[in-house]
C-alpha cells in the first residue's frame, strides 16, 4: 500500500516561496513509470494541476504557474518538494500530493496571509 503524507508551513506571508513535501511510503519514486503530482484546491474552487515529477527526475509544469513553480526530489528520502515563489492570497488552497491514476495525500492547508 502506497502512502503519501504532506508536509507545509500552515501560513505564509505574502511574497514568500511556499515550500510543501510529500513523503513517500510503500513505494519508490524513482519506480518505472509512475509520476507525482502536485494538486491543489483554493477554498471553493475544483482541483488545480500545479505539476508533476516523473519516475526519471524530469518534471512538468502548469503554463500559468510555470515562473513560479519548482518541483524536486530527495530520491534518499523518497521525498518530492513543490516551492512556489512570490505567493498572494490567490495561492490559499489545499496542497495535495498524487501519484498520478491512483493514490493520494491527505493535503495540507497553505494560507498566504500577511
Amino acid at each position: 500500500q502506497v502512502q503519501l503524507q504532506e508536509s507545509g508551513p500552515g501560513l505564509v506571508k505574502p511574497s514568500q516561496t511556499l515550500s510543501v513535501t510529500c513523503t513517500v511510503s510503500g513505494g519508490s519514486i524513482t519506480t518505472n513509470y509512475y509520476y507525482w503530482r502536485w494538486i491543489r484546491q483554493p477554498p471553493g474552487k475544483g482541483l488545480e494541476w500545479i505539476g508533476s515529477i516523473a519516475y526519471s527526475g524530469s518534471t512538468y509544469y502548469s503554463p500559468p504557474l510555470k515562473s513560479r513553480t519548482s518541483i524536486s526530489r530527495d530520491t534518499s528520502k523518497n521525498q518530492f518538494t513543490l516551492q512556489l515563489s512570490s505567493v498572494t492570497p490567490e495561492d490559499t488552497a489545499v496542497y495535495y500530493c498524487h501519484r498520478a491514476s491512483d493514490y493520494w495525500g491527505q493535503g495540507t492547508q497553505v494560507t498566504v496571509s500577511s
